[in-house]
């Protein structure tokens, strides 16, 4: 500090200047591909290898979370989010995860919304409520932003898994009996009380990595919805309105960016259907080619096995 101080008392430079502070720029999201799935997969086994390389014991959980990602969101493909959906029908949270993958809430607010908040014949999600978390303490609270308050309008089959949701809720509360907490909200632990929700992003994560699916964040599955809205061709307003953005610009910077990925991915997908390789010589020159045309020699298809989710 010495060689910055003149007998002015003045300092002869900036010392703010000097602070290196991160940037305040939103990351973008990247779609997970199979290239990027390919290139974390073997980050992740090299990993997994030297950590029982060790002899100690290994938290596989712990190293499928922490490999590092291309970028810091993620986000998953249709064909992914329907792994992940697949794989969570079974487990009592899966209505919360169903309604964030296809109507993107925020953990909080999905954590907080109340039955009496949730019409079912009208099919409108009203988000007036959050749980935040606060270390591992938590708060209830309204939404951060005047934004966040907002009506989310429910598609018949979003609507018919809370449905089912509810019925599990019922035989749960019946099991309970004098132990059951009558807090009110539409997703609640075994007792019905307020769902924490470090808990729900960690059977979050959990589920994913059962899946064989490549890591996201709960958040990110937000994004996924997002990105779903845009590549159905709605409009950037629909997508701030229903998630809750503040402004339209954030949708547009932060989510359009992997459209022409998703657009590729899913072309990829559609592709993979049609089991082309699988096609023999013989089932190819087994029927006779149109009049006016030669046959040509067909040669068999070599199979090729690609790594991917």
């Amino acid at each position: 500090m010495a060689e910055f101080w003149n007998p002015t008392g003045q300092l002869d430079v900036n010392v703010a200047a000097l602070i290196d502070l991160p940037s305040g720029k939103r990351p973008r999201p990247l779609v997970w591909t199979e290239e990027r799935v390919r290139g974390w997969q073997d980050d992740f086994e090299a990993r997994l290898a030297a950590a029982r390389a060790t002899g100690k014991r290994v938290d596989v959980l712990d190293i499928y979370i922490s490999t590092p990602r291309p970028s810091p969101v993620m986000v998953w493909t249709p064909a992914q989010t329907g792994v992940f959906l697949a794989c969570a029908r079974r487990h009592r949270l899966y209505a919360l995860y169903h309604l964030v993958a296809f109507r993107g809430l925020r953990r909080g607010e999905a954590c907080g919304l109340r039955r009496t908040d949730l019409s079912l014949s009208t099919r409108i999600a009203s988000v007036r409520w959050q749980i935040t978390q606060l270390g591992w303490a938590t708060d209830q609270g309204v939404p951060q932003s005047e934004a966040g308050e907002r009506q989310v309008a429910l598609d018949a089959q979003t609507t018919a898994v809370i449905r089912a949701g509810r019925r599990r809720q019922e035989k749960e509360k019946a099991a309970a009996a004098d132990a059951w907490t009558d807090s009110g909200f539409e997703f609640t632990a075994e007792d019905g009380s307020p769902l924490h929700p470090a808990a729900v992003t960690g059977q979050f994560e959990q589920l994913a990595y059962l899946g064989g699916l490549p890591p996201i964040r709960l958040h990110d599955l937000r994004h996924g919805a997002a990105t779903l809205l845009l590549a159905a061709g709605h409009h950037r307003k629909v997508v701030q309105e229903t998630l809750g953005l503040s402004s339209i610009t954030i949708a547009a910077d932060t989510y359009t960016s992997v459209l022409p990925e998703l657009a590729r991915q899913s072309a990829e997908d559609v592709a993979a259907l049609v089991p082309i390789s699988k096609i023999t010589a013989t089932e190819q020159t087994s029927s006779k080619p149109p009049r006016g045309k030669t046959e040509k020699k067909a040669g068999e298809t070599e199979k090729t096995q690609v790594r991917g989710t």
